[in-house]
């Protein structure tokens, strides 16, 4: 995984809405990210790895911005 993605799937996450993020299952959370970074098809594997193990991180981050 290249550095560039990394920030690119953080940046989504940072900007998506809190309710899209917390609204959606995990299957379908993951095919959504997935499909904001437009990732070669080589890579999917790899990156819904990736998005997967951090799902608690990102819906915890998602929360934190729907109670401020």
């Amino acid at each position: 995984m290249s550095p560039l993605m990394l920030r690119q799937l953080w940046s989504i996450v940072e900007r998506t809405q809190a309710h899209v993020l917390l609204s959606l299952d995990d299957t379908n959370l993951v095919q959504w990210l997935l499909k904001q970074l437009r990732t070669d098809s080589n890579e999917v594997a790899i990156y819904s790895h990736y998005i997967q193990s951090r799902l608690p991180l990102i819906r915890d981050m998602a929360r934190g911005r729907s109670a401020a």
